[in-house]
């Protein structure tokens, strides 16, 4: 009889099971169906870029952005909006750069750009024979050899990696320490390859990190061709110099804000579901893939949800993080506040890898939750997911770890990114509608289940 008992009270919970899936499924699908017919990321996108354009921290259009997607989220129907002060990094790049090189006496224009939160040259400039390396290591060999000149860090990204966030990570070396290791060695100016998967003209941005023990001279990066150019020509035995003229700077900090946007939940309201993407963006572009499409995805969460009439159990809330590029100070404000608060936070998914066909979330959790989140892999894969699997969460969301917090990226397909990434490219028509919404559509069915299920351990 005991053991009928079992197996009558194993089939029920299966079939319990069976009914709960089948019912998620219906929903994710309604909310699929309601995103890819009536969503307005794609027309917020192109108000945030075509109406604003670069929105670099501290910088006007980065207020303008603040106060246009904060009604986006009134738009939306969230329950409360409201602005989260941060203090912010101000760099400003100045006056256009200009480069040029010498190859065996014939003199090329350079296609450069002053890197994230360098100090610029001014009208004097730099000037010196170029030494190329490919890594840290090769710096470290040529010591002192490079005084008085300019390093060139050729470190490609790796094309081998499929996951071309792995490539960007280790090739990124160069650019973020770089400048001050070959300061280190007394070199006068760093030129660095542009962390791009593709041989183009478009040179890419992004933030340098300087140790304030050595100088801090001035750096850029030079496209992808040119880079191949000089180290083909040094490689042959030619001469190669180079200068070049920078005219950015470092400001005082000045305060910007984080835009929130909240559902507040029906049954559990303490307990705090995070979506998000950063509004900041570099001053090349308009920071469409970089990362407006993750702020439109996020407030697109609270549109949809609204939409439908659902009311989430747990709170949701979409936020535009300020100051992810070259600073992270939103981030930082987010989670002090959370502190402070002794706020509750469950789940934060962070998207911010372009807004590509979905391919995965990528999950930093304890091994229970990253199985509970693999359970719903089914009723996603219809929508493009392939799978929950371990991974990084976001630079914005990161801190909240420290909470217990699961943490999520949303991940896309990544071959097209770093062909735009930071550079010139990165541009609303470079966005697919389609793409954009199928994101939204999975990242919102994500946070639906999440509110519905919550997790255990909380």
């Amino acid at each position: 009889m005991i053991k009928i008992l079992i197996l009558s009270t194993s089939l029920f919970l299966a079939s319990t099971s069976i009914i709960a899936q089948s019912d998620d499924a219906v929903m994710v699908k309604n909310i699929v169906d309601e995103v890819m017919t009536n969503s307005t990321a794609y027309s917020n996108l192109r108000k945030i870029c075509k109406e604003i354009g670069p929105r670099l921290s501290g910088s006007v259009n980065a207020k303008k952005a603040v106060e246009a997607t904060a009604q986006m989220l009134r738009e939306a129907g969230a329950d409360k909006v409201y602005l989260q002060p941060c203090m912010v990094t101000h760099w400003e790049r100045g006056a256009k750069e200009s480069g040029y090189i010498s190859i065996s006496g014939e003199k090329i224009k350079l296609q450069l750009t002053a890197l994230g939160n360098s100090e610029g040259s001014g009208k004097r400039g730099v000037a010196g024979d170029i030494v190329e390396v490919k890594s840290m290591q090769e710096l470290n060999k040529l010591g002192n050899s490079v005084k008085g000149k300019i390093v060139f860090f050729n470190i490609k990204m790796n094309p081998t990696y499929i996951e071309t966030f792995r490539a960007y990570g280790e090739s990124g070396v160069g650019r973020r320490s770089g400048p001050s290791q070959a300061a280190k060695y007394g070199a006068v100016g760093v030129m660095v390859r542009s962390l791009a998967s593709n041989i183009d003209e478009y040179p890419h941005t992004g933030a340098l990190q300087y140790n304030d023990s050595f100088p801090k001279i001035p750096a850029v990066a030079i496209s992808t061709k040119q880079s191949e150019l000089i180290s083909k020509s040094l490689a042959a035995g030619e001469s190669v110099k180079g200068s070049f003229k920078t005219f950015s700077k470092m400001l005082p900090s000045v305060l910007s804000y984080n835009v929130i946007g909240e559902i507040i939940g029906s049954e559990v309201p303490d307990e705090i579901i995070t979506i998000g993407g950063h509004l900041d963006s570099w001053d090349l572009a308009e920071g469409a893939h970089d990362d407006g499409t993750g702020c439109v995805q996020s407030i697109e969460v609270i549109r949809s949800i609204k939409a439908l009439g659902l009311k989430p159990e747990r709170t949701i809330r979409a936020v535009m993080f300020m100051n992810e590029e070259n600073g992270g100070g939103g981030g930082d404000a987010y989670y002090d506040s959370a502190v402070s608060k002794k706020e509750k936070h469950i789940l934060a998914i962070e998207s911010d890898a372009g807004g590509f066909t979905p391919r995965n979330f990528g999950v930093d959790a304890t091994p229970d939750d990253l199985n509970k989140l693999k359970s719903w892999s089914a009723i996603f894969s219809p929508y493009g997911i392939e799978s929950f699997k371990e991974g990084f969460g976001g630079s914005d969301i990161e801190n909240l770890g420290k909470l217990g917090t699961i943490l999520i990226g949303y991940v896309p397909d990544s071959q097209r990114y770093f062909d735009i990434h930071h550079a010139a490219t990165d541009v609303f028509e470079n966005v697919s509608k389609r793409e954009l919404d199928l994101g939204a559509a999975n990242i919102t069915g994500l946070i639906y289940l999440a509110s519905k299920y919550g997790f255990s351990k909380q």
